[in-house]
C-alpha cells in the first residue's frame, strides 16, 4: 500500500512512528506492506519518491532540524495539491491542521485524491463537519474508501463501534465529554484551582493552546458533534446552526454547589433524535455521579450511546495524543487494505 502524508506534524509523525515499529508485525500479521511515497507540510517542508521514503529518516530529520530539509535527495519543490495531481500513491492520509469555518485546505486535498481514484484516511474535523455527505458520494463515484476514526476520539474507537459492532441497533442518543482540555480543567476547579490557574496549568501541559478558544469556548466538540449527527444520523447542518456554550462561565462556586447536590459538571456533546428530526448541542450540564460520564477525570473522553438494543454503552479512552490519534489512521489504513 503506497502512502502519500498531506500533514506531517504531530499526528502524522505518530503514524509514521507506528509504521515504523510495527512495519513488521503488520506485514506478518496482515499481509500489507506499506510505502511513503510522499510527505508533503507546508511548515517542514515535502519529500516524493515514487519507490519509496525512509520514513525512519524523515522522522530524524524532522526531530533534528525541525525541518524535512535534512533528509538526504528526493526534495519537492511544488505544493501539496501538486502532490496530490502527480503522485503514485494509493492513500492519502490527510492531516493538516482544521479549519471548521471553511474546511480548507483539507477538502480540496481530499476531493482532489479521491479524483485520482485514491483512498483517504483523515483526522481532520473539518471536511467532515461540514461536506461529509458530498465527500462520501464522491467517494462511492470514485469507488474508493473514505474513512475517519480519528476525527470524534482520537484512537478510542467511536464510529468503528457505531457502523460495525452496533450495526442493526436503533441509535437514539450520543452524549459524552468530546474535549479533554475543558474536562481537565473542570477536573482542577473541583480540586480548588480557580479557572484561570487551571487553564494556566492545561496550557504548561499543553492541552490547550496558547489561544485557547477553540476547547473552552466548545468549538472543538462542536465539530464532532457535528460529525455525529451528520454520519450517524443523516443530518445535514453546520456546526454553528447548533447551540454551543463553553465552560468559560462556570465558577468554583457553582462547581461545589452542584457537588453538594450529587452532581459534577461536565461540557457534554450530545446528538439526539427529536421527531422525524436530529437535534444536537454542546453545553456545560450537571451530571449526576451515578451517570458513567461523571467519573470520568482529566483529559480523558467518553461517550454513552443510548440504544434500543443495549440500552445504554459508554466507551471511554483517549480523545487526542500524538501515538493515539496516529493509530486512528493506523486502523482505517487496515480497513482499507481488507485486512479488518
Amino acid at each position: 500500500m503506497r502512502l502519500l502524508f498531506a500533514g506531517f506534524g504531530t499526528v502524522g509523525q505518530g503514524l509514521a512512528e507506528l509504521l515504523v515499529e510495527k512495519g513488521a508485525f503488520l506485514s506478518k500479521r496482515y499481509g500489507i506492506d506499506f510505502t511513503t511515497t510522499g510527505i508533503a507540510d507546508p511548515r517542514l517542508g515535502s519529500l516524493y519518491n515514487p519507490s519509496g521514503l525512509d520514513l525512519e529518516k524523515a522522522l530524524v530529520a524532522v526531530r533534528d532540524n525541525q525541518s524535512l530539509a535534512g533528509y538526504p535527495g528526493d526534495g519537492y519543490k511544488k505544493g501539496t495539491l501538486e502532490m496530490i495531481g502527480e503522485a503514485e500513491a494509493d492513500v492519502l492520509i490527510e492531516a493538516t491542521y482544521t479549519d471548521i469555518k471553511t474546511g480548507e485546505p483539507a477538502t480540496s486535498h481530499i476531493r482532489n485524491a479521491m479524483e485520482r481514484g485514491m483512498h483517504v484516511t483523515t483526522t481532520n474535523k473539518g471536511p467532515l463537519a461540514l461536506f461529509y455527505q458530498d465527500l462520501a458520494g464522491r467517494a462511492a463515484t470514485s469507488n474508493v474508501r473514505f474513512l475517519f476514526e480519528g476525527t470524534v476520539m482520537s484512537g478510542t474507537p467511536v464510529l468503528n463501534l457505531l457502523r460495525e459492532t452496533l450495526a442493526g441497533s436503533d441509535i437514539r442518543e450520543i452524549k459524552g465529554i468530546l474535549n479533554g482540555t475543558t474536562n481537565y480543567i473542570l477536573t482542577r476547579m473541583e480540586e480548588g484551582m480557580s479557572y484561570g490557574d487551571a487553564l494556566n496549568k492545561a496550557q504548561e501541559l499543553g492541552y490547550a493552546e496558547a489561544v485557547p478558544d477553540a476547547d473552552v469556548l466548545g468549538w472543538d466538540a462542536l465539530a464532532k458533534v457535528t460529525i455525529l449527527a451528520r454520519v450517524v444520523f443523516g443530518a445535514t447542518g453546520n456546526p454553528f446552526d447548533y447551540f454551543c456554550e463553553g465552560i468559560t462561565k462556570i465558577t468554583a462556586g457553582a462547581i461545589s454547589k452542584a457537588k453538594d447536590r450529587g452532581k459534577r459538571y461536565k461540557l457534554i456533546g450530545k446528538v439526539w433524535k427529536e421527531g422525524s428530526g436530529v437535534k444536537a448541542s454542546v453545553q456545560p450540564e450537571e451530571v449526576d455521579l451515578t451517570h458513567p460520564l461523571a467519573g470520568v477525570m482529566g483529559a480523558t473522553n467518553a461517550l454513552t450511546i443510548t440504544t434500543d438494543t443495549l440500552g445504554d454503552v459508554t466507551v471511554v479512552g483517549p480523545g487526542a495524543g500524538r501515538t493515539e490519534t496516529g493509530y486512528s489512521l493506523l486502523i482505517d489504513l487496515l480497513k482499507i487494505g481488507g485486512a479488518l
